[in-house]
């Protein structure tokens, strides 16, 4: 059987800039370790639309994914999204993916179809092409009605079948075909894993899914699976509580003028979480209008997503390796230890250890 266990909360991370346009590489450690030390969290998909993956080169695609691969330390798997246009072009980069470690590819549709349609059997032909190239095992991607990139019940039934294909991200916000399709889908594919991506209809989709796989979970996973464990259990009332807590936080980040504007507004809540420094995106985005960064630390507070660190929502458990410093004639044998240090890390000269109380049997070197 190829895929892992996604019946919870997958974030789809943002990709951290500095203010100059460059990779931040320290806030890409400080998400990922957050992200992925939270029970319940199944997986992490970088390079997605919440991920800017579009606006990197290939080579800052493959680091992208490395750095996140890195910042969990093997605790959850992280999953690539597939984009490229073609399916050739798409198979190489799903290769390339899992060379750097993804664990799974999220595939795109190829974005010609989103204004000219597509032919009939191409998306199938495009899942099957991409797994054979590069043995990425991979989540179906059901895009919204709206466009002519969406698929049919046949065509995502077809898909599901093929090997490889181990779950769906369903983002079709047309509540009458999520009504009909979901239950013949779960009928007919019962060992497909279906995860909604509704960030702004998820109590609506929360009942019918073994989970979420939504940008949102950047910036409150926390209350996210509590809503996936109201849906599960079928509470109404305890999904709708979770919601409304939600809402000025969804209003701001996602009830705006532009979907991709949600890019931006997530990575003002990462700074108000207290997880990134900066909300700096990649042309086309652009920064949002005046007042829309006190507006989403507002709702944020509003809905009681403190900062992290303030909490202590980060703790880590951090794997040491034995070290040496030889001035202070000092060695400490490798253990593990939940701290604070993964979130900020150590710099050459500006070495912080918070250490704990413990009672060695071994010797100090």
């Amino acid at each position: 059987m190829v895929g892992f266990d996604m019946r919870g909360l997958t974030p789809a991370p943002v990709t951290p800039f500095t203010p100059t346009g460059e990779i931040d590489y320290e806030a890409i450690q400080r998400l990922g370790s957050w992200l992925g030390s939270i029970d319940g969290v199944k997986g992490l998909v970088v390079l997605g639309h919440a991920g800017e993956g579009t606006f990197l080169t290939q080579e800052e695609q493959v680091s992208v994914i490395k750095a996140f691969v890195r910042s969990v330390n093997g605790k959850v798997p992280i999953i690539a999204g597939i984009t490229g246009e073609g399916t050739e072009v798409a198979a190489l980069e799903a290769k390339r993916a899992k060379d750097a470690g993804a664990s799974a590819g999220l595939l795109y549709p190829s974005h010609g179809w989103l204004r000219f349609g597509y032919q009939e059997g191409a998306p199938q032909d495009r899942y099957q092409r991409v797994y054979e190239v590069s043995g990425l095992p991979l989540i179906l991607f059901q895009y919204p009605d709206n466009t002519k990139a969406t698929y049919s019940l046949e065509t995502m039934l077809d898909i599901a079948a093929q090997p490889g294909v181990f779950a769906m991200k369903n983002g079709v916000r047309n509540m009458r075909r999520w009504d009909t399709e979901i239950p013949v889908i779960r009928r007919e594919r019962p060992d497909l894993q279906v995860l909604s991506c509704h960030d702004e209809y998820l109590l609506h989709t929360a009942f019918d899914v073994d989970g979420f796989l939504v940008g949102y979970g950047n910036i409150a996973p926390e209350a996210l699976l509590q809503l996936i464990d109201a849906g599960k259990a079928k509470d109404y009332r305890r999904a709708r509580e979770i919601h409304d807590r939600l809402l000025p936080v969804t209003k701001s980040v996602y009830h705006r003028g532009s979907h991709m504007e949600g890019t931006v507004a997530l990575k003002h809540a990462l700074v108000a979480r207290g997880i990134l420094n900066y909300a700096a995106v990649r042309s086309p985005l652009r920064p949002l209008g005046s007042g829309a960064e006190d507006e989403i630390c507002a709702a944020v507070k509003a809905a009681g997503l403190s900062r992290v660190i303030d909490n202590f929502l980060s703790l880590i458990n951090t794997q040491y390796i034995g070290y040496i410093m030889l001035n202070n004639n000092l060695a400490i044998s490798t253990y593990s230890l939940f701290c604070i240090p993964t979130l900020y890390p150590f710099k050459t000269k500006e070495l912080l250890v918070i250490v704990f109380t413990v009672t060695f049997s071994t010797a100090i070197y």
